[in-house]
């Protein structure tokens, strides 16, 4: 934000300010989902495209999807379903359900048929979880002009940016929250999408927001 009011900011005064004032920082931890959708090989495992090289630059050639889950105060689970635009790290869909099953899967593909552009034909990098093996998924990806990516069997740093957006939604807002139900999930959620999207800024993007980024590459 100072960057953007035209102030020139030095990354050690912020760190000793901050221990001045006794300020520490939760925009990110380590990954510590407790979900896991993988159950063997059930279908499809497409080849790993992207040797977790993370370095798109160009919106929707390089997308990333995940599943993750949330434990809600009166003894359910929520999950969210999520596609991610590497380049622009915006987050183009999110579906939140209380299953992580093929009618979550649908809602998803669905959702991101409608914004996906038209000349597009991205690369879409998943886990090897059950719902991007089945056919459902394998025929959606190839009728929307998609190439699936998987990550290596078990290994969580091959989707890092979408690992990494879901320990930063968790520790930025919904581990501060108290969420008792699906609803209060869904309200709590799509408002920290909207936030993150439009108003939280990114140094690796020159101080640019997802949405921000993606106006200014398709300019």
């Amino acid at each position: 934000m100072a960057k953007k009011a035209g102030y020139k900011i030095s990354a050690n005064t912020v760190l000793r300010l901050m221990g001045e004032l006794n300020l520490s920082s939760t925009v990110y931890s380590r990954h510590t989902s407790g979900y896991h959708s993988y159950k063997g090989h059930t279908g499809t495992i497409n080849d790993n495209l992207l040797g977790q090289k993370f370095t798109a630059t160009k919106p929707f050639s390089v997308m990333h999807t995940d599943v993750t889950q949330v434990k809600l105060t009166n003894n359910t689970w929520g999950y969210i379903s999520a596609i991610m635009d590497e380049a622009s790290r915006e987050i183009v869909t999110i579906i939140i359900t209380d299953r992580a099953d093929r009618q979550q899967l649908a809602l998803t593909i669905d959702d991101f048929a409608l914004k996906i552009p038209i000349d597009a034909q991205p690369i879409m990098h998943s886990d090897q979880g059950w719902q991007y093996q089945h056919k459902d998924y394998q025929n959606a990806m190839k009728e929307l002009r998609v190439t699936p990516s998987m990550s290596r069997k078990g290994n969580c740093h091959d989707n890092a940016p979408m690992e990494s957006f879901f320990n930063l939604m968790k520790r930025e807002c919904l581990y501060r929250t108290t969420i008792d139900n699906l609803e209060d999930l869904k309200q709590v959620a799509t408002n920290y999408i909207v936030w993150y999207n439009t108003k939280r800024i990114s140094m690796n993007k020159n101080g640019l927001t997802p949405v921000e980024y993606r106006e200014q590459a398709v300019a």
